[in-house]
């Protein structure tokens, strides 16, 4: 007998419940954002329409499909099945944290603030999860390009919008740049870091590195099959060089980063917590992931 489908709702702890975990009481961290000139009232009212989403979305799943639910926090512990439907209840960079750990399952992107988020991975609204979970698996989806990152231990690491690359603390990372697997060039470098990106990651902090670099390489489109990536703040030096800071990689390019430092590590969609530690050197590689999300438009 197959299993029934199951619905796992991805979301976040909001401002509001953090506000009052940390202070104690709704009054005391009312308190304390008015002795600093703020108002409780429009945090808690984002809270609101965030847990009104919640049960809006939690209510029109079928009453013959499974549920879970699991908190941002949370995403590392929580194993997803082939036959889940992922519907992500928050901000456009949820979707980005939970893209890692899935392989091909559905994925639904509800806003709960229309307005304040962008909506370029969150695209629909409550209202529309009951017509979106019909349709889960045959409906039209796009198939996002992902990053990956393999140590040469066997470490890997995917991510929807860009790889980090640098030392903890975001100091001066030294390693040695290249494309020898194809016979590009070699660079030692000293930087605060590298940053390899998709066209979903040309929509936040990739676009702002790019932009300070005057906009010359063009900007991949979420579904295309290319990366771009750039050093941040390569510092020249005797033993270091700033000749290789910026270029794309196709599906089959890789970018190959050896390890001169102590200790640098990667990390993908800002999530630092759920990171690959590097020692000196070990190499990754980054390139363009097999896997790709596929989301529900």
């Amino acid at each position: 007998m197959s299993l029934a489908p199951r619905v796992v709702l991805v979301h976040r702890t909001t401002e509001y419940e953090e506000l009052v975990a940390r202070h104690g009481t709704h009054g005391q961290a009312a308190f304390f954002l008015t002795s600093r000139g703020r108002d409780i009232e429009e945090v808690a009212e984002r809270g609101r329409r965030n847990r009104r989403a919640l049960a809006e979305v939690t209510s029109a799943v079928p009453l013959t499909w499974r549920q879970a639910r699991v908190e941002r926090g949370d995403l590392d512990r929580f194993l997803f099945g082939p036959e889940d439907v992922v519907v992500v209840v928050g901000q456009d960079g949820l979707v980005a944290n939970v893209a890692k750990y899935l392989s091909g399952q559905p994925v639904i992107g509800i806003d709960t603030d229309p307005g304040r988020n962008p909506g370029v991975l969150v695209r629909h609204r409550p209202r529309d999860t009951a017509a979106l979970l019909a349709s889960a698996h045959g409906g039209r989806a796009e198939e996002l390009t992902m990053v990956e990152a393999v140590a040469d231990d066997t470490q890997r690491l995917l991510a929807l919008n860009e790889i980090y690359l640098g030392a903890v603390g975001h100091q001066t990372a030294r390693y040695r740049l290249g494309l020898d697997e194809y016979g590009g060039a070699v660079e030692s470098q000293a930087s605060s870091g590298v940053l390899v990106g998709t066209g979903t990651g040309a929509s936040g902090w990739l676009r702002s590195v790019w932009q300070g670099r005057g906009g010359e390489l063009p900007l991949p489109r979420p579904t295309d099959e290319r990366l771009i990536w750039f050093v941040r703040e390569a510092w020249p030096s005797p033993v270091t060089g700033t000749s290789l800071v910026a270029g794309e990689l196709d599906g089959d390019g890789r970018l190959s980063l050896t390890v001169e430092s102590d200790r640098l590590i990667a990390f993908g969609d800002g999530m630092e917590g759920d990171a690959v530690e590097l020692v000196w050197g070990q190499t990754v590689r980054v390139g363009v992931a097999a896997v790709r999300l596929r989301l529900l438009t």
